[in-house]
């Protein structure tokens, strides 16, 4: 009976978002977990049945700093943000668009869910700009320093075109966060950030951010402190004062996309089952 109960529940939202695009971002300790990833693709399986568009992009934050350390390069992320050099790019590229990417495709494909794995470098999906180097307020620290950001991209434009190609083949695009510049170079890019973008440019009904925690807290130890909504005229209440560091570029990136045309966006738990189907259907 619940489960009837919970169909009659989910009806009207199936309705609303048949046919529509989600954005889906996942993060590295999302995808670290075979069982975690699974119970993630399982979800995302049932969108895709129920002709909702889903569009995957990944990050890998915690896999490339664990390669880079055991190559003994030096990690440094400022406010959320990786600075990469030439041996740090060279990481991403195979940690990015490497194992993540092929890990899943594979539980995508398990789940008899048809994908495709690009990065913004192919066919022009993300143009981007070198970062300069510029003067930051460390949100750590609160102290203004110099960074120097290396192959880091700002970035110029999205072109969604091969994208949309996908979608209308019933595909499933899975998304690693690099982008193309002039000449040929490469960059890295915030994986948060490309979902933003990637949101904006597809006319996305959601963008779905998935954490290894349970969302934004007033206390982040203390996760009855809970902040189920927040108005965008809020967000600077909350940056730089309870919340820092990869939180802060997610709310960021929840500003981007809400300016840029985006209906509503959400910071939800990864780790827990069935989390991204509750947040939908209820």
């Amino acid at each position: 009976m619940s489960t009837v109960t919970g169909l009659k529940q989910a009806l009207p939202y199936l309705r609303l978002y048949s046919g529509t695009i989600f954005v889906v971002k996942m993060g590295g300790e999302i995808v670290a977990e075979e069982e975690t990833l699974d119970n993630l693709v399982t979800q995302i399986s049932l969108l895709h049945q129920l002709n909702i568009h889903v569009v995957v992009v990944h990050g890998g934050g915690p896999q490339a700093s664990e390669l880079a350390r055991n190559l003994g390069i030096r990690v440094e992320v400022v406010n959320g943000r990786r600075v990469t050099d030439a041996r740090t790019l060279d990481v991403a590229k195979m940690v990015f668009n490497g194992k993540l990417n092929t890990d899943i495709l594979a539980s995508l494909s398990r789940h008899q869910v048809p994908a495709v794995g690009l990065s913004g470098v192919d066919s022009g999906l993300i143009s981007a700009l070198r970062r300069p180097v510029q003067n930051v307020v460390d949100r750590e620290t609160g102290k203004l320093r110099k960074v120097n950001f290396g192959f880091v991209g700002d970035i110029e434009t999205v072109n969604p075109e091969v994208v949309n190609h996908l979608i209308s083949g019933s595909y499933v695009p899975v998304i690693s966060a690099m982008a193309g510049g002039e000449g040929g170079h490469v960059y890295n890019i915030n994986a948060d950030t490309v979902a933003a973008e990637i949101a904006v440019a597809l006319e996305a009904t959601k963008l779905i951010f998935l954490t290894p925690i349970v969302g934004v807290l007033r206390d982040p130890t203390d996760r009855e402190t809970l902040i189920s909504q927040i108005q965008l005229d809020e967000l600077d209440g909350f940056l730089g004062r309870s919340v820092k560091g990869g939180m802060s570029v997610k709310l960021e990136a929840c500003r981007r996309a809400i300016e840029g045309g985006v209906p509503r966006a959400h910071i939800i738990s990864g780790l827990e089952r069935d989390t991204l189907l509750s947040e939908i259907f209820t």
